[in-house]
């Protein structure tokens, strides 16, 4: 695989790396068991919504970094098939200059909240014995509601979402809430589904006056209370608490949830969430 010279690459950090570490040491589990499955034998596919263009620089040293879908491409025993979704019409030709010509990668140029409904999950159907890993990695609000919710009811797709907390409270989770704009409200509540976002991430406080003002919960909160959406709207059975993604200064960039229908996937999940933890990368 080859990359052009003048194509621009995103430059990541330390956190960005870990999650790909990550996705890419749960891929390689996941395409190992599902492969191995015989009785029946299962049609295991790899789904990337915000696919990038497959190669990032890292801020700490300079050096190229594979993306999730190269990573996933690179996995041995391989996915039956790869679906790569982006918005940006040159990041999908950086991944098609990577890639080259491969009939089991199917790459999209457009919106991933009308493609994965439209062209990718009707393609990983429980009853058809196709089962997804679906990596759903936006960089702030830009997912709908809809396509989680369609993915937990599938009850065929394991599923990995950066909750993106900085868009949240740079544009929307602010403490005077009057003052927020509208349309980044609209994108919150497309996000979570419906307008209860303002009741989990608010609580009433009594002023001296008696008068009652909304106060903000903190992150944590925000973040238990979707998960909490994930298994109770969404229907995914197995949901552990997300693991906190920190910059270099410490604070909660996004949080990385799974959701998965699975005890085992749930399980396996927790250990390489608790590897990274416990190595002081991931906190």
């Amino acid at each position: 695989m080859q990359m052009s010279q003048t194509r621009r690459l995103d430059e990541i950090g330390i956190w960005s790396e870990v999650k790909l570490a990550i996705l890419r040491d749960y891929a390689s589990a996941y395409s190992r068991i599902l492969a191995a499955q015989s009785s029946p034998k299962l049609h295991h596919v790899y789904v990337d919504g915000f696919a990038g263009a497959g190669v990032h620089i890292s801020k700490m040293s300079g050096e190229f970094i594979p993306g999730s879908p190269l990573n996933a491409l690179n996995i041995q025993p391989p996915f039956r098939e790869y679906f790569l979704v982006d918005l940006n019409r040159g990041r999908v030709a950086g991944l098609k200059e990577l890639i080259g010509e491969r009939t089991d990668v199917h790459l999209f140029a457009g919106d991933c909240n009308e493609v994965l409904l439209k062209d990718v999950f009707p393609r990983v159907r429980y009853n058809d014995y196709r089962r997804g890993l679906c990596v759903l990695d936006p960089y702030g609000l830009h997912l709908n509601w809809e396509v989680i919710r369609t993915a937990g009811e599938m009850q065929s797709i394991d599923m990995f979402l950066n909750f993106p907390l900085a868009d949240m409270n740079h544009n929307v989770l602010w403490h005077n809430t009057d003052r927020v704009n509208p349309k980044e409200a609209g994108r919150m509540t497309r996000f979570w589904g419906d307008e209860s976002w303002r009741e989990a991430a608010y609580s009433q406080s009594q002023t001296l006056f008696g008068d009652f003002v909304p106060e903000k919960e903190p992150n944590a909160v925000v973040a238990e209370a979707f998960r909490q959406r994930l298994r109770k709207v969404a229907g995914f059975k197995r949901v552990p608490e997300p693991l906190p993604m920190r910059n270099s200064k410490g604070s909660i960039v996004y949080y990385l949830f799974f959701a998965s229908q699975k005890g085992t996937a749930e399980n396996i999940v927790l250990d390489i969430f608790n590897k990274y933890r416990n190595a002081g990368l991931a906190r």
